[in-house]
């Protein structure tokens, strides 16, 4: 697959011919621009010493904010690592630092990009969330209990927001295994009734059925342990439709309202809630934007009822970049063995392309750290 973007108005791509760029990649690894594999990752980031600091605050999966130094001129990986640091998390690369524009646009913190250019020099203040990037769709490969916990955090969150949407009775189940890792078996005596789930919020709409639904699952988890409650929860919200999708609103070439997102499997078209289409990585040729054009070109044996390539239209240029972004650092996560870095400094002059490509460990590389790198770690404070 390749990854291009017209310079004129929009830019995206690693080198530019002609007025656009592109870079094609052997069909094995289907590796976009931004993404080139067979190498080591972005060394790490070592700030420099003195100059004017900033505070940051940043919001994590527990709801609890901290407040980090950092350099005005330090690049958004100095910020990750000490964040990441703090947390003592072996498995960082499935998370990322997010925040959101004045329209409520929400964008991942670039880690090779100084964070007073991403965030505005204007901005008092500043917070940015801590979550998860990249939602593994098999749990089992999560090696630290750790991380599963944060994982479990996100799903919780994503749950009683809304963006997770799931029938019922999935929703009750799920809920159930949140109430057992947090609260442990279910005691008559403790819990008289369903009341006991009320300072609880799971769902945006929750009503006291709901909450006997979930009291009626959770009694069925006696003697399960809060890290096998956890792994309960991550094997069901995986199975779930929306399970790590996050809308992004555009339009197709008739004019007709449709959500976007991109996952471990491509990228996925929605009408409202309802998905009308997947488009797998192995189907994608390349995939390119131009101004608030999203264009994603097909293999001839993936079009079925699509042209060669379809078109999508996003609100505005920012909005379209951003998406185009989001696919690029999720292909190169999920679909490559590794990534190299490459110098911004060496296309700089001849490229008037982004530079933007995905610098962080691919899941398969971090699989093979952890193994490589375990230290049992002592039982954290949940």
């Amino acid at each position: 697959m390749e990854t291009n973007s017209s310079n004129r108005g929009s830019t995206g791509a690693l080198s530019s011919t002609g007025g656009s760029a592109s870079v094609g990649m052997h069909h094995s690894l289907s590796t976009p621009a931004g993404v080139d594999c067979g190498g080591s990752r972005t060394p790490p980031a070592t700030p420099k010493k003195g100059g004017k600091m900033l505070a940051i605050r940043v919001q994590m999966l527990d709801d609890t904010v901290t407040i980090f130094q950092v350099q005005a001129k330090a690049v958004g990986r100095v910020l990750f690592e000490q964040v990441c640091k703090q947390l003592h998390l072996l498995e960082a690369d499935y998370f990322g630092l997010e925040y959101s524009d004045d329209h409520g646009t929400k964008y991942w913190l670039d880690l090779q990009k100084p964070i007073s250019r991403q965030l505005g020099l204007s901005l008092v203040d500043p917070l940015l969330y801590f979550c998860v990037k990249f939602y593994t769709p098999d749990p089992a490969q999560l090696e630290e209990e750790y991380t599963r916990y944060l994982f479990c955090l996100q799903v919780k969150r994503d749950l009683s927001q809304g963006s997770m949407q799931c029938n019922e009775n999935t929703a009750a189940l799920m809920a159930s295994y949140i109430v057992q890792a947090e609260c442990g078996d279910y005691v008559a005596e403790d819990y008289p009734d369903h009341t006991y789930l009320s300072s609880y919020k799971f769902v945006p709409q929750q009503d006291h059925e709901m909450e006997r639904k979930i009291m009626e699952n959770h009694k069925k988890h006696a003697g399960q342990s809060p890290a096998e409650a956890d792994l309960n929860l991550l094997e069901t919200a995986r199975r779930c439709e929306l399970y790590g999708v996050k809308m992004h609103p555009a339009k197709d070439h008739e004019n007709v309202p449709l959500n976007l997102a991109v996952a471990h499997m491509g990228i996925i078209v929605f009408q409202n809630y309802t998905k009308i289409n997947t488009f797998s990585w192995a189907k994608i040729r390349k995939i390119s934007f131009k101004r608030k054009r999203f264009l994603v070109k097909l293999h001839p044996e993936g079009y079925g009822y699509y042209k060669d390539t379809v078109e999508f239209f996003f609100e505005g240029r920012n909005e379209c970049k951003n998406f185009w972004k989001k696919c690029v650092e999720n292909h190169g996560f999920f679909r490559c063995s590794s990534v190299k870095h490459v110098s911004r400094h060496k296309t700089r002059v001849l490229s008037r392309g982004s530079s933007f490509r995905y610098s962080g460990k691919t899941q398969k590389q971090i699989i093979e750290f952890v193994r490589d790198n375990y230290v049992k770690r002592q039982t954290f404070q949940r």
